[in-house]
């Protein structure tokens, strides 16, 4: 059964939180982007398919952020991490305007489960 456009609007005002929460998480120190990952996981399940997409593109996004910020903390004292911070924030910034783009279109996330921006 098809969702009329109204109800696909509505669903997406949590998938929008949760993008800006991300946003955000650049300038809170990664508060944030804490409370918007456990939000996608709360609401993931009984969403719909499409809706899915970006929830399971939102928690993937919020744990390869945490795992390369990491490593790029971790390597800051030599400098190289300096660079690695700046493309994950590069990353981050275009997956969470792209979801807000196709959230805003009602429309899925097109390869959610890949690593690309």
């Amino acid at each position: 059964m098809n969702q009329s456009l109204t109800d696909r609007s509505a669903n997406t005002s949590m998938v929008t939180i949760i993008y800006v929460l991300y946003l955000l998480a650049l300038i809170s120190g990664g508060i944030t982007a804490v409370v918007g990952v456990i939000m996608a996981y709360v609401h993931k399940d009984g969403a719909p398919e499409w809706l899915r997409t970006h929830y399971e593109l939102q928690i993937r996004t919020f744990w390869f952020g945490l795992i390369v910020g990491a490593i790029g903390g971790v390597l800051s004292w030599i400098l190289i991490g300096l660079p690695i911070l700046l493309a994950l924030a590069i990353w981050w910034i275009i997956r969470c305007v792209k979801g807000l783009k196709y959230a805003g279109e009602s429309a899925p996330y097109p390869n959610h489960l890949g690593w690309s921006p």
